[in-house]
């Protein structure tokens, strides 16, 4: 299970994935990751638990939504790099309903 420090979904033409963060000190840096896409997504008072397509579970704090300065110049270079191949990128906004974003996304599909 994966804890990151930040998180946002972005969502990418049909798929909703996490890009985390994990914030590091002066001799680490911070570090990010987006899995393989959202499969299923539970939750609790406190966190988030997204499984992945890989098997991955990242346990997301609700109050941690967001990105730091690195990695949001991290995220914003792989959006413009993505729009540029005319693929729909978006980053959702902080009051979305994410306990919903799978049902919502597969009665669309259907």
């Amino acid at each position: 299970m994966e804890t990151p420090d930040k998180w946002v979904i972005i969502k990418i033409n049909d798929y909703y994935k996490v890009f985390a963060t994990w914030l590091g000190g002066y001799l680490d840096g911070s570090m990010w990751r987006i899995n393989s896409g959202i499969s299923k997504i539970e939750e609790d008072e406190t966190f988030y638990y997204f499984h992945g397509y890989s098997g991955s579970i990242y346990k997301c704090y609700k109050k941690a939504y967001g990105t730091n300065y690195y990695t949001e110049s991290v995220l914003d270079n792989i959006i413009d790099k993505v729009k540029k191949s005319d693929v729909e990128v978006e980053v959702l906004p902080k009051d979305t309903d994410f306990s919903n974003l799978i049902k919502e996304n597969e009665t669309r599909t259907n």
